[in-house]
């Protein structure tokens, strides 16, 4: 019996944008291919590329609303078309554009009559707004609408928590999710003997981000997702204690450090707020949760109080080394 020769593609994978366009300010379109895949790894690779895609992404959002004004959430004021809470569903509309981490203040104060729209939002300088022509309200006499706002970066969606009639802060829906849909289609053909698969990724974002940074964001979050996989063979957990085995990697960046109190550098420290680095997101609120909010509150802690931090991991002190290196803080 003669069995047929098999050719197996040494080509490496690649991939390309086929379709890119902008159908507003607010809907932007990819289409994108990778090529070529054994039979099983398209449908595998799109899957996951879907989820993150939907689920991984981190966006900008108004998640408060704070007048001393407004009586309560479902109120109308004399002088404003809208109500109340038709201003905060269209402050939830708000498209931004941010690479923050954290919660910052914005606001809007426009004396009437006429249209207030998102571009009479003042932001802090390192957010965007997407589309300026969003409307918020119609004043429709000689009034002036004061708001304060809060702007937090996220990903996922939250749902506001009932509120006391009595507060002068609204909570907001915030939808976290800049990319709107994402499909994945696969064609199979034949290169010889050998079965193959092209996947097809289909993106649609708000415009905060275009379909091509979405891939490259999603991506990156799904390698970081898997890097612990990689170095398993460290982290061997001890059930009794529930205490990493071995001794933790010599990072001792506490002591490379020159001391900095009562010094310029000092002063410096108290300067450079943790999201002004380049932490990564899970990393960054490990930080916060524990009042770590400057790189002097970081360096005041030893590794071994870092390691007590829930969620924290033996590779996020490598992290925080290469961003104290960029800083220039080592002697």
């Amino acid at each position: 019996m003669v069995q047929d020769k098999i050719i197996v593609s040494t080509r490496p994978l690649q991939w390309k944008c086929v379709e890119s366009r902008a159908d507003s300010k607010r809907l932007y379109y990819g289409r994108f291919l990778m090529s070529p895949l054994m039979r099983g790894q398209a449908d595998t690779i799109g899957i996951a590329m879907r989820r993150a895609l939907l689920g991984e992404i981190a966006s900008t959002c108004i998640t408060r609303a704070k007048s001393d004004k407004i009586p309560h959430e479902y109120s109308t004021i004399v002088g404003i078309q809208e109500s109340i809470h038709e201003i905060l569903m269209n402050l939830k509309e708000i498209v931004l554009r941010s690479n923050l981490y954290g919660t910052r203040d914005a606001f809007i104060c426009v004396k009437g009559p006429g249209y207030v729209t998102a571009n009479d939002i003042i932001l802090p300088p390192s957010v965007e707004i997407v589309d300026k022509t969003q409307p918020i309200a119609n004043l429709t006499e000689p009034i002036t609408l004061c708001i304060q706002l809060q702007i937090e970066r996220n990903r996922g969606y939250r749902i506001k928590t009932p509120n006391n009639f009595q507060s002068v802060s609204y909570p907001i829906d915030a939808v976290f999710m800049p990319v709107r849909n994402a499909n994945h289609s696969i064609h199979s053909y034949v290169n010889g003997n050998e079965k193959q698969e092209i996947l097809f990724l289909e993106i649609w974002t708000n415009g905060s981000l275009t379909p091509k940074e979405a891939l490259h964001e999603a991506s990156r979050n799904l390698i970081d997702l898997f890097i612990p996989f990689l170095h398993a063979e460290e982290e061997y957990v001890n059930l009794e204690n529930n205490e990493p085995k071995g001794n933790l990697p010599l990072f001792n960046f506490h002591d490379r450090l020159a001391k900095p109190r009562k010094t310029k550098k000092e002063i410096a420290l108290k300067l450079i707020f943790i999201d002004q680095s380049e932490l990564p997101p899970r990393l960054y609120n490990c930080l916060k949760k524990t009042n770590i909010n400057t790189l002097l509150d970081l360096l005041n802690n030893s590794q071994e109080d870092l390691m007590k931090i829930k969620d924290f991991r033996i590779e996020d002190v490598k992290h925080i080394v290469d961003i104290l290196e960029i800083e220039n803080l080592f002697t």
